[in-house]
Parts: structure tokens; C-alpha cells; sequence
């Protein structure tokens, strides 16, 4: 029956506590997020400057679309309520365009502007070091891991001894049981050698072990001591990015009020208002207006007797009349009354227009080409034909 083996400490698997921030160098990661933090902010403002010019392009877009079906509907024959309720889309979309081409502003002016300034400030540049506070929390880490990267040295250099201690116990150990195996009648000499190495490979292993022990043990009273301390430079650095995802938090807020229109009161009446005049759209009103404008409802001139009316003989305005005409004219010295026989629509600025019965003064005589100067109320004076009108008895 063979001696049982001593079995040497196995290596223990692969420590994923090495990746812990309490292992030396590991609160690299906490002072980076600084500079993780400052990329971020030009991320979102660089995310929302694009998300501006998206609005503003939208604006752009609807006012376009506003612009050329509006000039298209202008030319169709689409008349009434209809045609009101149609033009609304347009004056709804000019409403948008507005109220986007805002959005795009509030973007870049207040929320683009409220985040430069607050990362100007918040981001401190330290020369040649980056950023202040990335110096100041990796410098406060360094000095609360500088006891302990020692200390944990140390323990890696002592458990290491005694694992080779335990080795060379294992190989003596061994060779012992070999020696005494393959040899019938083995030298006492050479056995006792074997003896005494092996004697001093078990006092050596357990040497290793007190020191590994007594250096763990030193390692771990200290522990609470560097907790304490890395804590506290942690929990300052969680502060700090507290206040940046405040910020960020505010941030986005403001720009989902300015995004969100769905509570915006002018939009709610722009489709408000759009929804009534679409239910306005009245067929048989459109209808009545079709008949009346172009259909039988449309008043007519039937044929009727005309009377005659003379022929005119129109003084040609171009022309000045000689001064034996103007000689010649007689004034007449506070006019004569006079009724219009017929329409008469004068086609130069120094005739009078007037209706069939209408009164006025006659102050000039007729002249040699048929036309008088009469006066109506509110001072208009020019030439008319004086066959056009009567004397008013």
C-alpha cells in the first residue's frame, strides 16, 4: 500500500477580484470618467445641434409645401367651404413652420448655449495634466494605494516563497519515497541524506508559511484603514459626476419642453382649428354658390327695348382748343340743373362719370364739339356730352 501523496496548494483560478477598484491602479477607471464625461457633453451638444438644424429644415420644408400648393390651389376652380377648408392645411403648416423654426432657435440659443457655458466652467483645464479634477482625485488615489500596493507586494512576494517552499518539501517528499522503493538494501548514508533534505524542505515550507501568514495578517488589519480612505476620495469623485448627471438630467428636460409638442397650446389650436373648418365643409352651401355665381341663380340682363341713344362726338383731350374756343365759352353763373339721360363712364381723368337720373349743375354753355362742364356734389368738375343729359325744369 502506498504512502498518500501531500498535496500541494493549488493555484487559485484566474482572481476577477484583480479587476477590482480596490486593486492597485484600478481607480483608473473612476478617474477617466472626467474625461468620459467632457466627451459626452460635446456628444449631446453636437446631438441636438443636429436635432436644431433638423427643425429648422422641417420649418423650411412646410413653409415650401405651404407656399407652392397654395399658388397651386389658387388656380383651380375648387371654390366655398371646400376651398377655405383646403387653404386651412396651408395656413396650419405656416403655423408649424413657425412654431418649429422656434423649437430649432430655443435649441441652439438657450439649450446649446446653457450647456457650453456650464462645461466651460465645470471641466477646468489643468496645464500639461488634462483635466484639475481627473489630477486631483488620480493624485488622492495614488497616495491612499501607496501603503497598500506595498503591503500587497509584500504578501505577493511571501505567498510566492512559501509556494516554492511547498514545492521543494513535495520533490524531497518524493524522492524519499523513491529512494527507499527502488533500492533493496539502500546505504543509510544516502537514505539519512535524503532523510535530512527532506527534514529541511518541511522546515522551510513551514517558515514560508508563518511569514506568508503573519504578512496576510498585517495586510488585513490594514484593510478597514484603506477602505476608509479610498471611500472617501470615491465618494467625493461620485459627487462630482452627481452634479454633472443633475445637470444632464435638467438639460434633457429643457430640451424635451422645448421638443414636446403635444402640450403646446398653439399647436393644439392649430389642429383645433383645422378640424373645424374641415367639419365646415358644406355641401349645400358650396352648391348655392355655384347656382348663384355660375349657374340659373345668376341675375341676367333679358332683352328689353333700348332706347336710342345719339351718337358722341368725344373732344379729343390730346388736343388744346383754340382760344377762340375759349373766348367763345360761356360760363354759366351759378349752373344749371341738369338730369342724366343715360350711364356715362368718362375715359379720361377731366370727364364726369354718372348714372341714368342722376343731378348735377351745368356751369359752362356747350361748346362747338358738344360738350359741356358740370359740377357734382363734393366738387368733382369735368366734361360730359351734353346730348347725355336734360334740364331740370
Amino acid at each position: 500500500m502506498n504512502p498518500k501523496k501531500l498535496e500541494a496548494p493549488r493555484h487559485p483560478p484566474e482572481d476577477t477580484s484583480k479587476q477590482s477598484f480596490w486593486m492597485p491602479g484600478n481607480y483608473e477607471r473612476t478617474v477617466q470618467r472626467t474625461q468620459d464625461s467632457f466627451k459626452t457633453c460635446n456628444d449631446v451638444a453636437a446631438c441636438f445641434q443636429e436635432r436644431a438644424h433638423v427643425e429648422k429644415l422641417y420649418a423650411q420644408q412646410l413653409s415650401l409645401w405651404s407656399n407652392k400648393w397654395k399658388a397651386i390651389t389658387d388656380t383651380r376652380t375648387l371654390y366655398g367651404s371646400l376651398m377655405q377648408a383646403w387653404q386651412c392645411f396651408f395656413l396650419s403648416a405656416e403655423r408649424l413652420s413657425v412654431l418649429h423654426s422656434s423649437i430649432s432657435q430655443s435649441l441652439l440659443s438657450e439649450d446649446g448655449e446653457r450647456l457650453q457655458i456650464w462645461q466651460k466652467n465645470t471641466f477646468q483645464r489643468k496645464m500639461f495634466c488634462g483635466f484639475r479634477e481627473s489630477h486631483d482625485f488620480k493624485t488622492s488615489f495614488e497616495q491612499a494605494q501607496k501603503p497598500w500596493s506595498k503591503k500587497i507586494k509584500k504578501l505577493e512576494k511571501s505567498r510566492m516563497a512559501y509556494y516554492k517552499a511547498y514545492q521543494r518539501y513535495q520533490a524531497a517528499m518524493e524522492h524519499e519515497i523513491q529512494a527507499t522503493r527502488d533500492s533493496v538494501n539502500p546505504s543509510s548514508k544516502k537514505l539519512s541524506k535524503i532523510q535530512q533534505a527532506r527534514e529541511k524542505a518541511s522546515h522551510d515550507r513551514d517558515n514560508s508559511c508563518a511569514h506568508y501568514q503573519k504578512v496576510l495578517e498585517d495586510v488585513s488589519s490594514y484593510i478597514p484603514c484603506y477602505m476608509q480612505e479610498m471611500e472617501a476620495i470615491f465618494e467625493q469623485s461620485q459627487e462630482e459626476e452627481r452634479k454633472r448627471i443633475s445637470f444632464l438630467k435638467q438639460a434633457f428636460l429643457s430640451i424635451h419642453r422645448h421638443l414636446d409638442i403635444t402640450n403646446n397650446e398653439s399647436v393644439k389650436a392649430v389642429y383645433t382649428e383645422l378640424h373645424h373648418a374641415l367639419l365646415s365643409i358644406n355641401e349645400q352651401e358650396d352648391l348655392r354658390w355655384w347656382k348663384n355665381f355660375h349657374g340659373p341663380g345668376m341675375p341676367t340682363d333679358w332683352p328689353r327695348l333700348e332706347e336710342w341713344v345719339p351718337p358722341l362726338c368725344k373732344l379729343k383731350r390730346g388736343k388744346k382748343p383754340s382760344q377762340k374756343s375759349l373766348d367763345e365759352r360761356i360760363v354759366i353763373i351759378g349752373g344749371v340743373k341738369v338730369r342724366a339721360l343715360y350711364n356715362y363712364v368718362g375715359d379720361e381723368a377731366d370727364e364726369l362719370s354718372f348714372k341714368e337720373g342722376e343731378q348735377f349743375l351745368k356751369i359752362e354753355d356747350e361748346d362747338e364739339q358738344g360738350w359741356c362742364r358740370g359740377l357734382k356734389e363734393g366738387g368733382k368738375e369735368g366734361f360730359y356730352p351734353a346730348s347725355y343729359v336734360e334740364v331740370v325744369q
